[in-house]
């Protein structure tokens, strides 16, 4: 039987963030050529996104592709693109089967044509789910995101569309790439390493980090679960008291 959080709805994260890291490693430990670990990395994929639509979880990011990767060796980006072609469609059973819609956060236009057009049918295909949105980071950089971000705002100045009064923090939110998501509560990274890697940048102001030492195809919905656990005893004060979280917490339903 598969574990449960011990925790309740409200306590779970609304939106979670994965980086997905260790595949090649995994592979080299077994082995295996790279593109192996990738494809048992989809797999590990599979199974969380699974357990994030039953437990409750709304928004699952998770880093794919990063605009670095593309400096990788040839054959590896290639197979990666590969894979992406082939998992695709054949993920689209799971994703109906649990009402989960796919979308995309990043520069698509650098991807291949053929894994673009298979990429934008399956967010198609998907566009009526509503238990929880995954989101693809492919060719994703936060740093470039937020260039684009100054840039769209910057056109709408030269435009007349926004006055400089007008910037804030809402309208940065309204021109990131995950415009329409609630910022990541959680951020798991696997595979041992601590740090965010141009991730969400702006998203993650608040969010609470968590680190596993596995490699992401050994990452369970067990695995998983422990995270979430370790998230309910986070004390989330947003520069506010524990004991103002406390009188808000007795006055919640």
């Amino acid at each position: 039987m598969s574990r449960k959080p011990k925790t309740n709805k409200k306590h779970l994260p609304s939106h979670l963030a994965i980086i997905m890291d260790g595949n090649g490693r995994w592979a080299k430990k077994k082995g295996y050529v790279r593109s192996i670990g990738h494809k048992n990395g989809v797999d590990a994929l599979r199974e969380i996104t699974t357990a994030c639509a039953e437990i409750g979880i709304k928004f699952l990011t998770v880093y794919a592709f990063s605009t670095e990767n593309w400096n990788r060796p040839k054959s590896e980006v290639k197979a990666l693109m590969t894979l992406l072609v082939s998992s695709l469609k054949k993920e689209l059973k799971t994703l109906m089967k649990n009402d989960v819609r796919l979308s995309a956060i990043g520069d698509i236009s650098l991807l291949p044509a053929k894994c673009r057009r298979e990429l934008l049918e399956v967010m198609d295909m998907t566009k009526d789910n509503q238990r929880m949105v995954l989101s693809l980071a492919l060719s994703y950089s936060s740093r470039v995101e937020m260039v684009q971000c100054m840039k769209k705002i910057g056109q709408k100045l030269l435009e007349n569309q926004i006055s400089i009064s007008d910037i804030d923090e809402a309208l940065v939110r309204n021109n990131l790439f995950t415009f329409g998501m609630p910022d990541p509560d959680l951020l798991i990274r696997t595979g041992g390493e601590q740090r965010v890697s141009n991730y969400l940048l702006w998203q993650i102001a608040y969010c609470e980090l968590y680190f596993s030492e596995k490699l992401w195809p050994e990452f369970t919905r067990e695995d998983l679960m422990i995270a979430l656990e370790d998230f309910e005893q986070r004390e989330r004060r947003f520069g506010k008291t524990s004991e103002q979280i406390a009188q808000e917490e007795e006055t919640l339903p």
